[in-house]
């Protein structure tokens, strides 16, 4: 696959006004992009420093990479208008250190990385699975599926990148890493057995749970088995249930990982951008064209639950063995421009329709790659390495 056209973070780091920002540049060409780097935004920046080697930075923008799957691949046009701007994370405090992909694959020779959890859990495995490509010889890495497993293997490492399907973390009608598009959704209460069987084994895991709980309605939670003819099916509130499965993955992890030995993480929602009006804009639209982030700082869009972001600090703040939050929501937030919107693989044939009005089919919840899910990996490669 050649390069991709999604947004590219260049990541600035200083003691002062800006601790941790990200700045998003349009491809125009690498040459024209580093000559901009190298002038306006270093003027712009005052005493920030480069964080990263551009050289590094810009893995995605020749040609061959070949790990970005067609969903989340993003833009493909070879031309874009060169827009520079600022913005200010959340991790305002310290240093965010420089993703070294080297360094992390040493750091994991001879472990197993393992990613649980839904589509956006698995955006963030192809991203870093990308950011670790570049650093390994083409014959010594593979990438095989297993059903609801898929596993990258760094051979020279003896290490594997894994992402395992399990959009509820808890059993549920949903599993089936094809076809799970149902629209009755149905959770089996705190029965994890079936999934966290291929959990057991692994030094790292990071697990996340969202997106497929945001119904509008209560949950249903399943009391006896999908098997079992006559259904013993009862209706929670979602925070509750939610909160149910949680407890149920922070007990496997206090029995089953070594803190010694092992490391668990939880990566907190991923916000949608569905509804224009929700940032101010009246024009009735989405993410769809959208080309600068949010710039209101204290933005929370409203279909970002803070019930649910309570009870995951809540749950992993009592568990007995650390799990560590990985919170990338609120920096999350202001990316209206960072989804895949029209540009990316579709599933089924356009109509007429959707065709004369593409904000009618833009992804307005997944990432483009690479993107804003490097950030996310950047987070984690912190947290993990450098706690």
């Amino acid at each position: 696959m050649g390069s991709s056209g999604c947004p590219v973070a260049v990541h600035f780091h200083s003691r002062t006004a800006f601790p941790s920002s990200v700045l998003i540049l349009r491809w125009l060409g690498i040459k024209k992009a580093l000559d901009i780097l190298a002038t306006a935004t270093l003027g712009a920046m005052g005493a920030a420093r480069f964080a990263a080697d551009l050289s590094k930075r810009f893995y995605f923008l020749d040609t061959g990479v070949g790990c970005i799957p067609d969903t989340v691949g993003g833009r493909t046009q070879k031309e874009w208008d060169i827009e520079l701007f600022i913005l200010r994370t959340s991790v305002n405090r310290g240093w965010v250190r420089c993703f070294n992909a080297t360094l992390m694959l040493e750091m994991l020779r001879g472990k197993r990385m393992l990613f649980v959890g839904d589509s956006l859990n698995r955006g963030q495995y192809v991203s870093l699975v990308c950011l670790l490509h570049r650093a390994i010889p083409e014959s010594s890495k593979s990438m095989e599926t297993f059903d609801s497993l898929t596993v990258f293997r760094a051979k020279d490492y003896n290490a594997t990148i894994e992402f395992y399907w399990a959009p509820f973390l808890a059993e549920s009608n949903s599993d089936d890493a094809v076809v799970h598009r149902v629209t009755d959704r149905i959770v089996r209460g705190t029965a994890i057995e079936k999934h966290a069987k291929f959990w057991k084994g692994a030094d790292v895991v990071v697990f996340n749970t969202y997106l497929w709980w945001m119904t509008g309605q209560k949950m249903k939670i399943l009391q006896n088995s999908f098997e079992d003819q006559n259904k013993d099916i009862k209706e929670m509130e979602t925070e509750d249930a939610y909160g149910m499965v949680l407890n149920a993955v922070a007990k496997w992890v206090e029995n089953n990982m070594d803190p010694k030995s092992s490391r668990a993480f939880f990566v907190t929602m991923s916000p949608t951008h569905t509804q224009s009006k929700d940032w101010g804009d009246k024009s009735d639209g989405n993410c769809y064209n959208q080309t600068n982030p949010i710039k209101d700082l204290s933005y929370w869009g409203p279909g970002t639950s803070k019930g649910l972001m309570r009870v995951i600090g809540e749950v992993f703040s009592a568990s007995k063995v650390p799990v560590g939050v990985v919170n990338i929501t609120q920096l999350s937030e202001y990316r209206k421009d960072a989804h895949t919107q029209i540009y990316k693989k579709q599933w089924n044939p356009l109509t007429p329709e959707q065709i004369a009005n593409p904000k009618s089919y833009a992804d307005c919840t997944h990432w483009c790659l690479p993107g804003l899910q490097d950030t996310w990996n950047e987070l984690l490669y912190a947290k993990l390495f450098f706690p």
